[in-house]
């Protein structure tokens, strides 16, 4: 039964290792379905412990999803309004609030006019810095508005003339 001499007595536990490698350890002897699978994953297919099965991180899982849903833009959209108070600094934080993101425009409300002239001003350095930090937004310009005067055009108590304002000064 040994593959070099014939003739010669096999103990026991050689021949019970020369059966199993006959049967599972020669190519040629393997099953259909044996065969299938060997044949399936020289082609690429998935396998365990094969390219591409590591695990992945939650950070690159939630990226991958984002942008396979069309999130990406959305969310940077969020990350910037949030992160207003490290981009245009604390204290220009406490008087200019983002309010919009309109067509490639975020519209900034500022609490005085003072304010909003002055970061009309910065406008190309803030641009800048959004454009470097949230390219995902697709900010293309920034818009400051000062605070709103009441309108005395319309209204249950509007009267045709100047109306109230005749009285200011």
């Amino acid at each position: 039964m040994t593959e070099g001499r014939p003739d010669e007595a096999v103990p026991e536990h050689i021949g019970v290792y020369l059966r199993l490698r006959a049967v599972f350890g020669q190519p040629g002897v393997r099953s259909a379905d044996a065969r299938k699978r060997a044949k399936r994953a020289k082609e690429g297919a998935s396998v365990p412990f094969g390219d591409g099965r590591d695990p992945l991180g939650i950070d690159q899982v939630l990226g991958n999803l984002t942008s396979r849903l069309g999130w990406s833009s959305s969310l940077a959209k969020a990350d910037l309004v949030a992160a207003w108070a490290e981009i245009a600094g604390a204290e220009t934080a406490e008087h200019a609030v983002p309010t919009a993101i309109e067509d490639g425009v975020l519209v900034i409300r500022c609490d005085s006019t003072a304010w909003a002239t002055q970061l009309r001003l910065m406008r190309g350095q803030i641009t800048t810095s959004i454009a470097q930090r949230y390219p995902e937004a697709g900010i293309e310009s920034v818009k400051f508005e000062g605070p709103g005067a009441p309108s005395w055009k319309r209204g249950p108590r509007s009267i045709p003339g100047r109306g109230p304002r005749d009285t200011y000064g």
